[in-house]
């Protein structure tokens, strides 16, 4: 994972928008989050979790074969984040794109990346949840800035002859609700006045409906984990740990008592990081491995919910392939080396486009020249 070092606070952001530190708190279970500095982007996240992510595999960039970046807020329309990370990570081998499907983009991602392995296409993915909520944000509107932080999770995922790893995924879409939680950008149709849609929307800024986004995300957690359950042959209590999408503390709790379970069952560090979107269950697992709340062969469960609106379960069983007999230092050391060969070819095949278009500008100078030069010889002004 990767989150700015800049910690805004409840009472940080009392002296911009009309809010309190136990008015948040109350009705969110959020005590801060991290803002990007100017330095930091989607994909400037998102490269730093996924080389903790390739260090923790012990594998080298150019093993990669698929990158994901699941994101909201991408560094461009296009090109994609992930074909930015793939270039700075030096996966020459890696197929590279973004998808969207708001917070629950992690495990839409993951379950792409699985199939995919499954197939036989491909034996290593990369998957990244990275964002940067807080460029996006109105911040006079008080009932979407207090939620949304900045960051970045990875996982790596790898084809094994053991038996586990995702074990069953269950996504889900409702595009009804598309006017309840979005971000209008170029081309849509959410800028202007119409029948259906009576209010305008401030282009690339976030709105929500956060009463009707509160009885969705209630309604469909519990539902999609015993979906989820179903499928891969299993029951809520075969369950170590419940990772979920990181939005409200208050969603949590009524997902917690819809499935007739203790709350503990769930892992929330929403009160350090707020909501962080697609990046929220990334970065709540490697934390709740860290605590050591997650072990070899426990059944865990991810659930993801947010604009679309999308939604999205998926049930794991733990376990990381073993790296193979190889020394760790030496990966690291040729993981840099990598690293920043792909850094000088990318700034030197940028040198070498902006000298050759400099190049084509001055040859028609040249050439206006030399004609110039041919009629002065004939004396030819006419």
């Amino acid at each position: 994972m990767s989150v700015p070092d800049t910690v805004l606070t409840n009472d940080d952001l009392s002296a911009i928008v009309d809010t309190s530190d136990e008015w948040i708190r109350s009705r969110t279970g959020i005590r801060e989050r991290r803002i990007a500095s100017d330095k930091e982007t989607t994909a400037t996240l998102g490269l730093k979790a996924a080389q903790r992510a390739l260090e923790v595999a012990d594998i080298l960039p150019v093993e990669l074969d698929m990158i994901i970046v699941a994101t909201s807020t991408p560094e461009n329309i296009f090109p994609s984040t992930a074909s930015l990370i793939q270039s700075w990570l030096g996966a020459n081998k890696a197929g590279a794109f973004d998808l969207s499907a708001a917070c629950s983009g992690f495990v839409y991602a993951v379950d792409m990346a699985t199939q995919a392995i499954r197939t036989g296409r491909i034996q290593k993915a990369l998957v990244i949840g990275s964002e940067t909520m807080t460029r996006v944000l109105d911040w006079s509107d008080r009932g979407t800035c207090i939620l949304f932080g900045d960051g970045a999770g990875a996982v790596v995922l790898e084809a094994s002859p053991v038996e586990g790893g995702v074990l069953s995924a269950v996504l889900r879409s409702d595009g009804s609700g598309s006017d309840l939680l979005g971000i209008p950008t170029v081309g849509s149709y959410d800028m202007a006045p119409n029948e259906t849609l009576p209010d305008v929307h401030r282009m690339s800024k976030m709105h929500m409906n956060g009463g009707e986004v509160f009885k969705f995300a209630t309604r469909v957690i519990g539902e999609s984990i015993n979906q989820a359950l179903d499928l891969a042959g299993l029951t809520i209590k075969d369950l170590s740990l419940i990772v979920p999408h990181q939005a409200n503390l208050r969603i949590i709790a009524a997902a917690a008592r819809g499935l007739k379970v203790e709350e503990n069952l769930f892992f929330v560090n929403l009160d350090r990081y707020g909501n962080t979107s697609a990046a929220s269950i990334p970065i709540a697992l490697v934390e709740a491995i860290q605590q050591g709340r997650i072990k070899e062969n426990d059944h865990i469960a991810f659930v993801g919910f947010g604009g679309g609106l999308t939604w999205a379960s998926m049930v794991v069983k733990w376990g990381a392939p073993k790296p193979e007999d190889r020394t760790k230092a030496l990966n690291r050391q040729r993981r840099e080396a990598i690293y920043a060969f792909a850094f000088w070819r990318g700034r030197l095949l940028r040198l070498s486009r902006q000298i050759n278009n400099l190049i084509k500008r001055i040859r028609p100078e040249q050439g206006r020249m030399e004609r110039l030069r041919r009629r002065v010889d004939r004396q030819d002004f006419k």
